[in-house]
């Protein structure tokens, strides 16, 4: 099977590259590609906070099962799908953002971790239903910096 992609926007940030200083405390603007009108983000206005499903677009490394969480060795091993990281099977990332304002092709968004130029394959509203009723697990590890 063969599944193609294409672009529905792309991302203007103010990091560019693999930069391990890449933050989700900055403002990024999501600008729709000239395939769709303003039209495309009517009433999205209406959601606080979006899911951005967009493509690891310069991932290159090879794919391994067993990686170390942001390359980082002091880390502990995990599998590929226990990690977040750019270096995946089909290199396709999602991330919730908050919507600061929308302007005819182009939301502004607070959190979004992706670089200069990066294409966004999907953008989603995310109702408050969607979000996980329960307390969220996860290893000690992710808050290390």
């Amino acid at each position: 099977m063969k599944i193609e992609l294409e672009p529905i926007a792309y991302i203007k940030s103010e990091f560019e590259g693999f930069d391990r200083k890449i933050t989700r405390d900055s403002l990024s603007e999501i600008v729709l590609t000239d395939d769709f009108s303003e039209d495309a983000l009517y009433g999205i206005e209406q959601f606080s906070h979006l899911e951005i499903i967009w493509y690891f677009h310069l991932a290159f490394k090879p794919v391994k099962e067993l990686v170390f969480p942001r390359g980082n060795s002091d880390l502990p091993q995990m599998g590929i799908f226990a990690v977040r990281g750019p270096h995946r099977p089909n290199h396709i990332a999602t991330t919730i953002v908050r919507l600061i304002k929308k302007d005819k092709k182009t939301l502004t968004v607070y959190g979004l971790d992706a670089v200069d130029g990066t294409p966004v394959l999907d953008i989603k509203p995310v109702p408050i239903m969607f979000l996980p009723g329960e307390i969220v697990q996860q290893p000690d590890w992710v808050m290390k910096h």
